[in-house]
């Protein structure tokens, strides 16, 4: 499953990358990358307030690669971070773990419109194994490459007004769930069934993307994905909402702001209510993830 979903991946990457080159027409690809390298280092010697060394870095990319041609598109995008982070006499811990895949193609309903019959997938994993530090001396394993696994295979209608901003809303759509690590799916993590890798769920889906400048040299980028389960609890809307606030210092340095909420009524994540180290139980409750750093960056 690991070598295959690899296989899947660089096929899809494969295949938007020759398609533009056998495009004769540059002008019908807009293509844009960025790659950057933040770090952060903190050393004490002597000092009488205290303080904990530490030092951590983090990697960023992110590529599209859009084609627009009479009445058809195709968006693609590929997001993908990895950090880590090392304090004092501690073990080295990851602080940041993300792949993601997007493509959607989609034909014009008319030929001046904005609306387009549109059919979505999207894939997001993450690359190494996570770990719940609660327990300080015995951290526990909750999750890994391809465990959990996301893949959203939908069909809707897609308004794009501008290149800036994009509203996709899907009346059916398929979100699957896969947990490949047989641990964790005997523990029934991120929702599935204790013993099964791998659940299926039938919905609606709205997905909008929004880009906008801030100031000068300050860029946006913001994506809001909502999915309501038809079969159970279509109430319960799942959230997964992303931010990125790119500031450009000089052609190669910048700072990057990441913020990322997720809500999935599936999931229940471990608590530990009065912060001793002892895991409580398990709830329902908002994740939150948020990441400054500043560093080398180049744009393509």
């Amino acid at each position: 499953m690991k070598h295959f979903s690899i296989i899947v991946m660089c096929l899809f990457i494969s295949t938007a990358l020759i398609g533009q080159e056998k495009t004769e027409a540059p002008k019908l690809w807009k293509k844009a990358g960025d790659f950057s390298i933040n770090f952060s280092q903190v050393s004490f010697s002597n000092w009488a307030a205290g303080g904990k060394n530490s030092v951590s870095g983090v990697a960023l990319f992110n590529y599209s690669a859009n084609y627009a041609k009479d009445r058809m598109s195709w968006d693609n995008s590929l997001n993908m971070g990895y950090g880590l982070l090392k304090e004092q006499n501690r073990s080295v811990v990851k602080s940041e773990d993300k792949m993601e895949i997007s493509s959607k193609v989609g034909y014009k309903m008319t030929e001046a419109g904005k609306w387009f019959f549109s059919g979505l997938t999207n894939f997001r994993t993450q690359f190494a194994d996570g770990f719940n530090y609660t327990n300080k001396d015995n951290p526990e394993r909750i999750s890994t490459f391809f465990a959990p696994a996301y893949l959203t295979l939908a069909v809707g209608f897609d308004y794009k007004p501008t290149d800036k901003f994009t509203l996709f809303m899907s009346p059916l759509s398929g979100k699957f769930t896969f947990v490949a690590d047989k641990e964790l799916a005997d523990a029934g993590a991120f929702g599935v069934d204790p013993g099964k890798k791998s659940r299926a769920e039938m919905g609606g889906t709205l997905k909008s993307e929004l880009k906008f400048k801030v100031v000068k040299n300050v860029d946006a980028v913001t994506n809001l994905t909502l999915f309501s389960n038809y079969l159970k609890n279509p109430q319960n809307i799942d959230v997964n909402w992303d931010f990125r606030l790119n500031m450009k210092i000089n052609e190669y340095l910048s700072a990057n702001l990441l913020t990322n909420m997720i809500y999935d009524d599936d999931i229940q994540v471990p608590i530990d209510s009065n912060d001793d180290g002892i895991i409580d139980g398990k709830g329902r409750r908002i994740q939150l993830k948020q990441l400054f750093g500043a560093g080398l960056s180049l744009k393509f």
